[in-house]
């Protein structure tokens, strides 16, 4: 029940994780979920399991490089073959020579080939790491095709090198020859292996299909348990599981283009499923890694025999060195391009192989006595992650922003960003439009395109101000709405019930305009809702309910609040405000029609209405999601996301109210 608990928990903290990263898009994903995992360590009763390192690679490592191996580009890694096969096996290796020397010298109290050992795991990098900050990092696609298939390969020669290290160091016996044979064997054995077992697994899908067994979940559950079978066999082979579920993923990738057309079906849900399993198996490698860095700085900040601020030395200068070293090997080989060799370094984030490797070296030597400093090597393994991911998150947005800054007027940026949302919204309508809502999808597709037109075209000297003052008025009129439904309660020309419904109706419509009240409202609606709940168990049909005899006078009192709303417009409206005023009255006007003359049109077409309503909303959805991702990858502020949503909030405002009637007019 502990490890349900456990698991439930860390799932949770992932889900937790992706909801900070919204409002703070600035923090890379993986730094806030190892927080989360170092606080969960320190929740009193929390169960822990020690991470078991063969545990970890084959349920987490297998199927994240299989799906990397399936979507990596292939054309692009052919040619970047020669920087891939040269940071992935002779930049591991030249790390492995000079940082583990180095390390010594540094560290007498590690042996050499210990030393050796620590240099081969700090040697890989983590793709994953990386990919959550390209995002806003904007890093070249030359660069992140080359940290993508450096990753794919550096992972098992880092721990081919870091096996033979930690035998030499266990034995006492090393020999270079054997090392050399044994990584051939070992590298090319997982390549020939995960390719015949891919391509096996592929012919046996087939096989089913020939067969009429066309199921979608039987072919689903093969595809999830391929990385985890291929890797486990590859291992009892003794050659490399994760160089064989890479193989077996590019082959699946070969199937799949080949196969685009056999079946749609298996292919959608294939993606989903991927996605949810990704999803989860990400967030949960960096919040076990979290969860992992208590213990083991525990065993070094409390030892007395160390010295705390000189093992943080230790951490700072080891990463130094590996940034030195990456940067000089890719410099070199790169005709010397300075600022790509420089991003490329600052790339190389390490991650959760580092500290599962680790936790792999063994508690005693062959003699049984300990194994020398491992509770050190640990703890700088996992300085080294945290200090790596630190310096990528912080000095790559600024190498960037530079080549990402455009020389555009605020007016420009604004209008360009306006178009990105709009247009986004438009691409969601043509998704969605089918037969049955054809026509309505083209009238939506109209109105898109008419307001990208004024969008290329606007002339106004600052939307956001627009927008501002847009709300502002329309917050006023709804006071004056409010005013219009007290004055008809205190004198009996409305029921308390209708008043009540008024009321909550307009407290939605302002929760869509401004959401400095929306937690305030939602608290009260809550509480309403309870209170009803509590208060009136039978049913009792609402004024709002068809047929009901007091719903033409929740139309009468809408019509002249309306009225009221106008009023107080032109009667406040400044000059400089003119435009927008009028802007708001247009809405009102269109709304006293709808209710005035659009009752026979309503009760004919609801379907079509309805059609309509869900795809606009679809829409206004897929502009939020835009804005969303222009605000997290940097292409637009914090101020200017909120004026975009501002657009958006006071459009679904609107539909919202022309929904309410529609819907009750229309039973």
């Amino acid at each position: 029940m502990e490890i349900f608990l456990m698991v439930l928990t860390f799932l949770v903290l992932v889900g937790i994780s992706n909801i900070i990263h919204r409002f703070l898009p600035f923090i890379p994903v993986p730094l806030i979920q190892i927080a989360l995992g170092i606080v969960a360590a320190y929740i009193r009763g929390f169960h822990h399991v020690p991470l078991n390192p063969e545990l970890f690679m084959v349920l987490f490592i297998a199927p994240l490089l299989f799906n990397d191996g399936k979507l990596t580009p292939r054309d692009e890694l052919w040619k970047l073959r020669s920087y891939i096969l040269l940071l992935a096996l002779g930049l591991v290796f030249a790390t492995v020579l000079i940082a583990g020397p180095f390390i010594h010298w540094l560290i007498p109290a590690i042996p050499l080939s210990a030393a050796f050992a620590l240099a081969a795991i700090l040697s890989p990098t983590d793709a994953v790491a990386v990919g959550s900050l390209s995002g806003r990092v904007k890093l070249p696609g030359k660069i992140m095709h080359l940290l993508e298939g450096e990753a794919l390969m550096n992972d098992a020669s880092g721990l081919v090198a870091f096996n033979f290290a930690i035998a030499a160091t266990v034995t006492g016996y090393f020999s270079l020859t054997n090392a050399i044979g044994s990584f051939f064997v070992i590298a090319v054995g997982g390549i020939v292996v995960g390719a015949l077992l891919g391509f096996l697994v592929i012919w046996f899908r087939m096989l089913l299909r020939r067969l009429g067994m066309e199921d979608v979940t039987l072919h689903m559950l093969i595809i999830i348990l391929t990385p985890f079978i291929i890797y486990l066999i590859a291992e009892e082979f003794h050659v490399s599981g994760i160089l064989a579920v890479v193989a077996a993923g590019v082959t699946h990738a070969v199937e799949r283009d080949r196969m685009r057309s056999a079946s749609i079906k298996l292919r959608v849900v294939s993606d989903s499923t991927w996605s949810v399993i990704l999803y989860t198996l990400n967030g949960l490698v960096f919040i076990l890694l979290g969860h992992e860095i208590p213990g083991v700085i525990n065993q070094i900040w409390s030892d007395p025999a160390y010295n705390n601020g000189q093992v943080v030395g230790y951490i700072v200068l080891i990463t130094a060195v590996l940034i030195l070293l990456r940067f000089g090997w890719v410099w070199a080989s790169t005709n010397r391009q300075f600022k790509t060799s420089l991003l490329t370094a600052l790339s190389g984030v390490r991650g959760a192989l580092t500290l599962a490797a680790a936790f792999s070296i063994p508690l005693t030597l062959a003699d049984h006595s300990p194994f020398p400093e491992r509770s050190l090597m640990l703890f700088i393994c996992a300085g080294v992650i945290l200090l790596t991911l630190i310096i990528a998150s912080v000095l790559l947005p600024l190498l960037t922003r530079e080549k990402n800054t455009e020389t555009v007027s605020t007016k420009d940026h604004e209008r360009e960003a306006r178009m990105h949302m709009l247009q986004a919204g438009l691409r969601a309508v043509r998704e969605e439009m089918t037969d049955e809502n054809k026509e309505q999808a083209l009238q939506l597709i109209y109105v898109y395109t008419k307001r990208l037109q004024q969008s290329q075209i606007s002339d106004k000297a600052d939307m956001r101000e627009f927008w501002e003052a847009a709300i502002t008025i329309r917050q006023k009129a709804l006071e004056a709405e409010r005013n219009v439904a007290e004055v008809w309660l205190k004198e009996k020309r409305v029921s308390l019930d209708i008043a009540e419904l008024f009321q909550s109706s307009l407290n939605r419509v302002e929760m869509l305009l401004s959401s400095r009240y929306k937690f305030k409202l939602l608290l009260k609606a809550s509480w309403r809702h309870l209170r009803g709940l509590l208060q009136k168990p039978e049913h009792k049909e609402t004024p709002m309910s068809p047929g009901h005899p007091d719903w033409e006078m929740y139309k009468d009192l809408k019509l002249e609040a309306i009225r009221a709303a106008i009023h107080e417009i032109e009667a406040m409206q400044p000059i400089e405000n003119l435009e927008i005023a009028h802007a708001v009255i247009a809405d009102y006007r269109a709304m006293e029609h709808h209710i005035e003359n659009d009752r026979i049109w309503s009760r004919m077409e609801p379907e079509l209405s309805s059609e309509r309503r869900e795809l606009e909303l679809k829409a206004i959805q897929a502009e939020r999601n835009e804005i969303q991702r222009m605000f997290e990858q940097g292409e637009v502020d914090r101020a200017l996301a909120n004026h975009l949503r501002m657009d958006v909030n006071y459009r679904e405002a609107n539909l919202f109210e022309s929904q309410e009637l529609v819907e009750n007019e229309g039973h």
